[in-house]
């Protein structure tokens, strides 16, 4: 990594601050590790309250994407949905309308593996260097620099960013090219899915046959079911606590490009059309902000009624 040490003793990206692009759950922790760090961090979201956590721990703000890339030689962004990285990134006045030759921008976002390849095309063409590296953990994950990172992109950008990345977690795999970061984040979101609609089935037959759940998960988690989900969203639902360290709505959208993108590889994934299909309901029953532990709610309201 081309970062130094200054006189002030801040960390620096090859001559300039760090920016920082979508400050939601999620983001708004990995911009606390880039400032606890000692990087000099520009920061912009769509409402400047969503930044007020990084502002007060000494971030910058800037008004405006074109703004804050004439500030920075290393950009994150962490937006909600395609459409926005699209707008961000190829949209007027975006990133890469605007940003330094040589300067390097990573995509934290879930998007389609198809848009991540037009981001690093275009930016190629203009002498930057574009990374595609969704991450997987939730907002524990974030908050305790726990994720596992998967990039898409060129070797070399890869070596630039992977010391910075390891400020955000410990697993960071180069998967290859532009949009293989976005495969295998789809991979991860297929396995979720599948996992969370076995939980969820599992704690139903516990309540139909009469088990104690909380007996049930301490018998399982450490077998051969064991997963994060049985772990980490399992006890949410037994204490009803249904606040998103993942929202519903993002998982729709994750669950729709996978589906997508395995019909153009003519894929027969019956799991993932089941998965999709059961959040894109839940999300109807007005379920959207949710965590993806809501998918409970759709099981429980289906048990048989107890006399």
């Amino acid at each position: 990594m081309s970062a130094t040490t200054g006189p002030t003793g801040s960390q620096k990206f090859e001559g300039g601050a760090v920016g920082f692009i979508g400050l939601g759950v999620m983001g708004r922790s990995l911009a606390g590790h880039l400032l606890k760090a000692g990087f000099p961090l520009v920061v912009y979201s769509r409402t400047r309250a969503s930044a007020e956590v990084a502002i007060t721990a000494g971030a910058q703000w800037a008004a405006s994407p074109a703004e804050l890339v004439s500030r920075c030689r290393l950009i994150f962004t962490m937006v909600g949905l395609p459409a926005d990285v699209e707008q961000v990134y190829l949209g007027p006045g975006g990133l890469l309308q605007n940003t330094a030759t040589g300067s390097l921008l990573i995509d934290l976002t879930t998007s389609t593996p198809a848009l991540a390849q037009r981001i690093a095309e275009a930016a190629t063409q203009r002498g930057l260097a574009a990374l595609d590296a969704p991450v997987t953990g939730g907002d524990v994950g974030a908050r305790n620099a726990q994720l596992s990172i998967m990039v898409g992109g060129t070797a070399e950008a890869f070596a630039r960013a992977e010391p910075v990345l390891r400020l955000f977690g410990p697993t960071i795999v180069r998967h290859g090219p532009a949009g293989s970061g976005q495969h295998a984040k789809m991979c991860n979101q297929i396995m979720i899915a599948c996992t969370m609609m076995g939980m969820c089935e599992a704690l139903a037959y516990a309540r139909g046959s009469g088990l104690d759940p909380q007996l049930l998960l301490k018998s399982t988690s450490g077998g051969g079911a064991a997963s994060w989900s049985l772990q980490s969203l399992a006890p949410r639902i037994l204490q009803g606590n249904f606040a998103p360290g993942f929202y519903v709505k993002h998982f729709c959208k994750d669950l729709a490009i996978a589906l997508a993108a395995a019909k153009e590889m003519r894929l027969d994934l019956p799991g993932l059309t089941l998965g999709e299909k059961l959040y894109r309901e839940l999300a109807a029953a007005g379920h959207a902000d949710d965590g993806t532990q809501a998918l409970w709610k759709l099981y429980e309201a289906r048990l048989p009624k107890r006399n």
